[in-house]
Parts: C-alpha cells; sequence; structure tokens
C-alpha cells in the first residue's frame, strides 16, 4: 500500500472524486483508480487492487471498484465492488471479492462487541435465568447457564469467562469478509459478517454477529430487522424475521416473518410465520404455524403443531412461570399448556391442559385433554410410526457442513435417559395400582387421570421397551463372541471398559450424559480448575465421543434389577434367555409400528380421494398419490427391520449354543 501521487489525485478529482486528506487515502495498484468514481474519501482509506468482475444472476458483468460512495476509515480488499451507497460506510475493514450494492448505511460507532455479552432473558421474561450469548455458545453450556442457577458460583464463573472473552472481541471497528454479497440493504451497525455470508434486502441488523464461512455460508434476507443478536454458520434467516436479543444456532431456518425475543435456537431449529418468546429452543425445534406462540418453555427434538400455545402467568404476579418439554415431545393442533408444566420425552399434547401436570418419569405418552381433564396414556408413542419416522429423520435432516460444530447431538430414543424414566414410571404405576387398587377404572396423578386399561398398557410397554434396551446392549457387547465361549469368557466380554457412566443420567439439550460426570465438570469449573470456554466445550464434547462406553456401564448393573440376574455371574444360558426375551420385544413392537402404519393406508384415511368416483376409483386415486400400503418405504424398513433383528438373535442364539 501506498499514498497518491499528485497525478493520481488530479485523475481521481476528474472522476468526480473528493477528500478532506488526500494523504490519508492510500492504494494497492495505480490501474485501479480508473474503476473509482464518484467517491468521497474521509480518514484512513485503503483501496485494494480492481482486477476482477462479477457476474451477476442473468449474466450480467460488473467490474470490481469503488462507485458513487463515501467511505470513512475504511479498509477495502482486492477485488471488491462497491456501489451506490446513498449514506456512507464508516470504520470498517472488507476483505477481497465482496461485493456491497445499494446500501444505505454501514458503520461502526465506538467500541463494539458485536452480540458478544448480551443477556438474553430466556425462560422467564422476568429475569434470573439470564444467559450471556456469544459467538462459540454451545446448546450445553447455555443449558448450564439457564438451569444450574442453584450453583451460584458456577453461574458467577461462567458469567466471567464469557465477560472475558466478550471483552476479547471488543473492536472500534466491524468488518465484512472475502466473497460477502451485500446489497439493497438500509443499515448495518456494529455487525461482524463473516466469509460468502449473503446479506439481502435487510432492513436493519444492529450489534451482531453473523458467523458465515465459506463451508457453511449464513443467508439474511429481505426485511429482516435483527438487534442484538448472534447467527451461526449454515443459517437463514429471511422473509420479514424479526430477532431481538437472540442466539441462532447452525443451520437454523428461520423466515416468513417469525418473531423472536430473547430467546435462543440451537442446530437445526426452523421457525416460520409463528412468534417465539424467552424459549430455550433445543436442537431440531420446530415451529412452521402463523397461529403458533412458544413461550417461556424450553424444548428440544420438538414439533410444535398449528395453533400451540402456551401461558407463562397466572393473571397473578406476571410472567414468571415456565415449562419443560423433554425431548421429542409434539404438541397436536390447537393445544394449549398452562406453565409450570413438565412434559415427559417423546410424548404428544392434545387440547388444552391447565392442571400443571409433571409426567418426565412417564415417557413416551399420550397427554389427552377431555372436558377439562388431563388424561395420560403411558408408554403408548412407543408403538406410534410417528415418533420412529421422527428418530429415523433427525440425523438425515441435520444439515450442519461446518466442520466446527458447536452441539452435542445423541439421537437414540432409547438410552440411559428415557429408560432410567421407565424403571421409575413402573415403579411409580404400581404404586398407583397398589394405593388405589388393581380394579380401580381411573387412577390420578399429578393433576392427571389414568385410565386403568392405559396404566397396564403402559406397564407391558416398558418392560418391552427396557427388554428392546438391555437386549440391544449386550448384542452389541457380544458381537465378537467366539463360537462356544465358555461363560467366564462371556463375562469378561462383558465388563464395563470405564467407571462413569453409573447413577442418574441427565439431557444437557442434545447432549445425553450421566450426572456424575457433569456434576464434577461443574465443580472443577466453580473451583476455577477450567480456565477458558473451549475446555468447558472439549470437555462436553467428549462426554458425547463417550457415549456408548458409558452407556454400558450404566447398563451393567441393570440385568439384576430387570432380568434377575447379575451379569458378574451370567451364564451362556442366561445370556440366550436375554436374547430370546429381546427378540420377541423387538419383533413385538416393530409388530406394532407395522399396524399402526396400516391405519395410514385403511378406508378412512381415503376420505377425499377419488372425490367424483366410485370406491374402487377412490382406492386407486389413493395408490397413486400415497402409493401401496407394502410398497410404503417405511413400511419395508419396518419388515426389514424384523427379517434383520431375527437374524441377528438367531446367529448369537447359535454361536452360545
Amino acid at each position: 500500500m501506498r499514498t497518491l501521487k499528485e497525478n493520481e489525485i488530479k485523475l481521481l478529482l476528474g472522476r468526480g472524486c473528493t477528500c478532506g486528506d488526500w494523504s490519508k487515502v492510500r492504494i494497492e495498484s495505480e490501474s485501479s483508480l480508473e474503476y473509482i468514481q464518484n467517491v468521497h474519501f474521509s480518514g484512513d482509506v485503503s483501496l485494494g487492487r480492481f482486477d476482477g468482475e462479477f457476474t451477476l444472476p442473468g449474466g450480467l458483468k460488473k467490474h470490481s471498484g469503488v462507485r458513487n460512495a463515501t467511505l470513512h476509515n475504511v479498509n477495502v480488499g482486492n477485488d471488491t465492488l462497491i456501489e451506490n451507497v446513498s449514506n456512507y460506510i464508516a470504520n470498517y475493514d472488507i476483505g477481497n471479492n465482496t461485493y456491497i450494492e445499494n446500501v444505505d448505511l454501514v458503520f461502526c460507532d465506538g467500541v463494539c462487541a458485536f452480540g458478544n455479552g448480551v443477556e438474553v432473558s430466556v425462560l422467564n421474561e422476568t429475569g434470573g435465568r439470564e444467559v450471556k450469548i456469544f459467538d462459540r455458545l454451545s446448546a450445553q453450556v447455555a443449558y448450564v447457564l439457564a438451569m444450574y442457577r442453584h450453583r451460584h458460583g458456577l453461574s458467577e464463573r461462567l458469567n466471567t469467562l464469557i465477560d472475558q472473552y466478550a471483552k476479547e472481541q471488543i473492536s472500534e471497528r466491524g468488518s465484512i469478509g472475502n466473497n460477502v454479497h451485500i446489497r439493497n440493504t438500509r443499515y448495518i451497525h456494529g455487525v461482524r459478517i463473516g466469509d460468502n455470508a449473503v446479506v439481502s434486502g435487510v432492513n436493519r441488523l444492529r450489534n451482531g454477529s453473523v458467523l458465515s464461512n465459506a463451508v457453511a455460508p449464513v443467508c439474511i434476507g429481505h426485511g429482516v430487522i435483527a438487534d442484538d443478536f448472534i447467527i451461526c454458520s449454515g443459517s437463514h434467516v429471511e422473509d420479514n424475521s424479526t430477532l431481538e436479543r437472540c442466539f441462532v444456532g447452525q443451520c437454523c431456518r428461520l423466515g416468513h416473518g417469525y418473531s423472536a425475543s430473547d430467546s435462543l435456537f440451537f442446530s437445526n431449529c426452523q421457525g416460520e410465520n409463528g412468534e417465539a418468546c424467552a424459549i430455550f429452543a433445543g436442537p431440531f425445534t420446530v415451529t412452521h404455524h402463523k397461529s403458533t406462540l412458544l413461550i417461556a418453555g424450553m424444548f428440544s427434538f420438538m414439533n410444535a403443531g398449528s395453533g400451540s400455545n402456551q401461558s407463562n402467568h397466572m393473571y397473578k404476579l406476571g410472567p414468571i412461570h415456565q415449562g419443560v418439554m423433554e425431548r421429542g415431545s409434539k404438541t397436536a393442533s390447537d393445544s394449549y399448556i398452562l406453565w409450570p408444566t413438565r412434559v415427559g420425552a417423546f410424548s404428544l399434547v392434545m387440547g388444552r391442559h391447565v392442571t400443571h401436570s409433571d409426567t418426565s418419569y412417564l415417557p413416551f405418552s399420550y397427554l389427552i385433554e377431555q372436558q377439562n381433564t388431563t388424561y395420560l396414556v403411558p408408554g403408548v408413542n412407543l408403538r406410534s410410526v410417528g415418533t420412529i419416522r421422527d428418530a429415523q429423520k433427525w440425523p438425515k435432516r441435520d444439515a450442519r457442513t461446518d466442520p466446527d460444530r458447536l452441539d452435542c447431538i445423541n439421537y437414540n430414543l432409547l438410552s440411559p435417559y428415557t429408560i432410567q424414566k421407565m424403571f421409575k414410571g413402573i415403579q411409580l404405576l404400581k404404586n398407583l395400582q397398589y394405593s388405589s387398587g388393581e380394579l380401580s377404572d381411573v387412577y390420578s396423578y399429578h393433576s392427571a387421570k389414568i385410565r386403568n386399561s392405559s396404566l397396564r398398557k403402559g406397564l407391558d410397554l416398558y418392560r418391552t421397551a427396557i427388554t428392546k434396551f438391555l437386549g440391544n446392549s449386550i448384542i452389541k457387547k457380544l458381537e465378537n463372541l467366539p463360537a462356544g465361549a465358555t461363560d467366564e469368557e462371556i463375562r469378561r466380554m462383558l465388563l464395563p471398559v470405564t467407571p462413569g457412566g453409573k447413577g442418574k443420567w441427565t439431557d444437557l439439550s442434545g447432549l445425553i450424559a450421566p450426572k456424575g460426570l457433569v456434576d464434577a465438570l461443574l465443580t472443577r469449573i466453580e473451583r476455577g480448575e477450567v480456565t477458558d470456554l473451549d475446555a468447558v466445550d472439549k470437555e462436553f464434547r467428549q462426554m458425547h465421543a463417550d457415549y456408548y462406553r458409558l452407556e454400558w456401564t450404566w447398563a451393567y448393573d441393570k440385568y439384576a434389577d430387570f432380568f434377575g440376574f447379575p451379569l458378574e455371574t451370567i451364564t451362556a444360558a442366561q445370556v440366550r434367555e436375554i436374547v430370546v426375551k429381546w427378540k420377541d420385544a423387538v419383533i413385538g413392537l416393530d409388530e406394532m409400528l407395522y399396524e399402526d402404519a396400516r391405519k395410514e393406508f385403511n378406508l378412512a384415511s381415503m376420505t377425499g380421494f377419488g372425490a367424483d368416483g366410485s370406491r374402487e376409483e377412490k382406492e386407486l386415486d389413493f395408490e397413486q398419490v400415497r402409493g401401496a400400503f407394502e410398497s410404503n418405504s417405511f413400511v419395508r424398513a419396518v419388515l426389514e427391520h424384523i427379517r434383520v433383528k431375527r437374524e441377528l438373535g438367531d446367529e448369537l442364539l447359535s454361536r452360545l449354543s
């Protein structure tokens, strides 16, 4: 870079350029001056080479350069185009091959942390669970910040680390990376924009970070307003969406006028048309409908039906209540929940519920409202096609292309987290039978009603699921068992390899891990032994990587409780007994799924098909649109699963013989 020569200044003056002090303008190449026109320079400005050109949609070509703009304290990279800036760009570093056209105002005014350190009043609008966002925030760290407020020293220590990180990000200059496209945008104030981002037709961006990169670009589209925000790699925020004090994780999609305030969205969330206020949206939280409001709740792997709604106050002390819908829960159309309520994992909520129930120990349930009463159907979602389909689609829909994945996500339906709840659920249901009598028509639990037939079916389903999980675990451990192995060899193969998985497990918004390990990490954070945020995430990622070893340590002790014999003294005959029960459980559940899928193809489901014809035409029309039951991909997958599991069990039984 060098200062301008006298003849170069005259050339620029002749091209309509002005400047108060030409000595502060520096250039890379004299040949680039012909691509500078009608520019006012102010403060320190440096300009790179302008050798390249841009090919726009439709085939129009534009050469790089600076035209019709005011630049104040701006550094411009090589082969960048800045054109038609109606106001000015100030205090910005702009990268190479970047395209900026038809913008009003882009500036940084004083020191800025670009959204780092902003407090988000998640879950409780009145405060108390604030999460300070930063551009490396993971779902796990956010969960600890929001939900472990009983450990005051932990919160203080984590917030201190975040404050230190935010201070490191402070600058008086904003930045726009390489290969960025910004066009038809009105107002950008104190925003850091990463490589390959597309910012098109935006109304306002203020105090934030757009963490775009070459492998996971970010797109911010027409009409967007975002204040005090961070948007992570691979995400799209478009179509008049409004964000205020929000963190948007990797590969999220917010659009069609979605409105969110004081909310956290982690990997692969989708929000369209509706509204969010003070929510903790863990991975794969999805809401698509205009009439849907999510407020003051914690969700993950959740799908909100149209008209889903919650209330976070009871018209007494204001919006101080909150709710939790554990992983995999769904709401049907027009559902309503009055917080506080806790909904167990992989449950479905239908109707209006105002009784503050807690079903966390009864996962895979239905909560159904009948005549203003909440009825609970335990375990029934284990045999639902929708539940299994969701479990299959989540890993396929993980759109993260950034190798630096911030969130740890475990997709397992059956895990120590859900199985421990089933153990407690079985004991809970048995206690209800004992206290109210096995012949009672209806049982009461946490302001919900459970019918006798539902309770008994729930016991069977939970036992079947536990059998499936424990059978899966022991078969996996014995997959390399040689034929004719002795009892002692079997016992050695089954020994746990790590001691850390015993006791209670928890779900940290996607990460399923032993609570003992989590608590040990949090204690070291409190003591100051963990000195930076990257080290915290590294430990969470290690727990995630060790999941199956830790899972087996937890499961090892459960065989004695459930099957009646400990693995320390297990024999080949007892393993065969477990495998036979496992086969029955797996095939039994698959057959339930098969029958549930068949309902999607019965005559009642054909209503509306073949509207002007006979029954035969209706069936033919249905088949042309939906396909035949036998050829459906999910049905074929279930049948294949039955075949594979039967062969797997038979093969192990033959080796144990």
